[in-house]
């Protein structure tokens, strides 16, 4: 099968998959407990004043009806109205994205600077000091939770030793791009450094598990592939040691640990609920918390669609790029 039948096909896969986490968000608004206009509306008011209030929200409508209406606007990016603040519910979710999408890729890169490298020499000084060293810290790592590290680093780095702020995301990485298009250089290095000053915490605490569990991936697809024929071959015509280890027995022990970079990606960004909380990072974390809250469910519904939609696209990169890595990989 050719690469954009393939594409299309997963395409076709991912529209069914996202209509079923439709399907599933939108029945849950409607077994969750609370009202919306309980919250919206004081508790003494009038019943009338209560009807016309749902009336106007569209809630007196049956269900198939409300989810026809619902499935006939998202083509269009129509996600519905927030509740609360009586805005499009794409515009508050799609505001939130990009500071979601920084924390998860920032923790991403801490996970994969750190983690590979770490499991390349775990596996090639097995039973040394260096792999205990980084078989403690994949267990301490995988063991840690996110929410608890976070607090730990706001109270070392940020309180006793005032290194990081403690919360707030001042500047976006897309302002820092728009100033370089600008060619403000100066404003540009200023916001970098910004942004970098304030997101460095929030990634080490989002990304440990991560790094936890590359490292441990890669330590074992390392010692599987160096006891392999290939590498002794390799070794044999006397080819240098970092060469045979990291272009030959690394690449071939990168499709699965790019599956699971491109799982785990999908995974900070809904994860990432916690750490954004911890660190009042604005992102959809934040956003489903309060709208959660608030009742606000066309935005919650919002948020996991996106969500969604990332897992989807995700999986998909990650197939297309099987084939790259080893050609031996067929797409069907």
């Amino acid at each position: 099968m050719s690469l954009s039948r393939f594409l299309v096909k997963r395409a076709l896969q991912g529209i069914f998959v996202v209509w079923g986490v439709v399907t599933v968000v939108f029945g849950l608004r409607f077994i969750a407990p609370g009202e919306p206009e309980n919250v919206l509306l004081p508790p003494d008011v009038s019943a009338e004043t209560r009807q016309q209030v749902v009336a106007e929200l569209g809630l007196d409508e049956p269900l198939p009806i409300q989810y026809l209406d619902y499935m006939a606007g998202l083509p269009f990016g129509d996600m519905g109205t927030s509740l609360v603040t009586k805005t499009p519910a794409s515009g508050r979710v799609l505001s939130k994205l990009p500071a979601t999408l920084e924390l998860a890729i920032a923790a991403t890169i801490v996970a994969i600077v750190i983690a590979i490298p770490l499991g390349v020499i775990s596996a090639t000084r097995r039973h040394e000091p260096a792999d205990y060293g980084a078989t403690t810290f994949s267990l301490v790592g995988i063991s840690t939770p996110n929410f608890w590290l976070g607090i730990m680093l706001i109270i070392v780095f940020a309180v006793q030793f005032d290194v990081f702020p403690t919360s707030r995301r001042p500047v976006g990485l897309d302002a820092v791009l728009a100033d370089v298009a600008a060619v403000q250089l100066g404003a540009a290095a200023a916001g970098l450094q910004n942004w970098l000053y304030h997101i460095t915490l929030p990634s080490i605490a989002l990304g440990t598990y991560f790094t936890a569990l590359i490292t441990r991936l890669t330590r074992s697809g390392m010692l599987e592939e160096l006891g392999a024929g290939y590498v002794r071959t390799a070794r044999a015509k006397g080819l240098p040691e970092t060469l045979v280890r990291y272009k030959h027995a690394l690449r071939n022990t990168l499709i699965p640990i790019i599956t699971v970079l491109g799982l785990q990606l999908g995974t900070l960004i809904g994860g990432a609920v916690i750490t954004e909380a911890v660190f009042n990072w604005p992102g959809l974390g934040t956003l489903v918390i309060h709208s959660i809250e608030a009742r606000d469910w066309p935005v919650v519904q919002g948020c996991i669609i996106v969500i969604g939609i990332g897992f989807v696209l995700l999986n998909i990169l990650v197939d297309a790029l099987y084939a790259y890595i080893n050609p031996q990989v067929e797409y069907d």
